[in-house]
């Protein structure tokens, strides 16, 4: 994990990499010797999900309840994924979803 005041990167698997935006603290432009990235944010409820394996559903539901996260919605979905919804700090709708939910996953 890396993090500053207004930025937490958190390692996926090895694979990926998943950066956490504090509200309003990225829309100003950030200039450094190697260039600028524009300012940046979003506003309103946002969504994203997270892909889990089935297997990790009732740790995820464990997990949420020992740490006080309400799950809000539960979805079982046609295809055999399941997904559960619950809010992050600002209000943003996490999803947690297994296999199942879309042709390619």
């Amino acid at each position: 994990m890396i993090a500053d005041e207004d930025l937490v990167a958190y390692d996926v698997a090895g694979r990926s990499v998943l950066l956490l935006f504090r509200r309003g603290g990225s829309t100003l432009a950030r200039s450094g010797p190697s260039g600028t990235i524009p300012g940046h944010d979003g506003s309103g409820p946002l969504h994203f999900a997270f892909a889990i394996p089935e297997d990790t559903l009732p740790d995820w539901r464990v997990l949420l309840a020992e740490r006080g996260v309400v799950v809000e919605a539960t979805m079982r979905w046609p295809r055999g994924g399941t997904s559960l919804y619950f809010r992050d700090p600002d209000q943003h709708l996490v999803e947690l979803a297994t296999p199942g939910l879309w042709p390619m996953y």
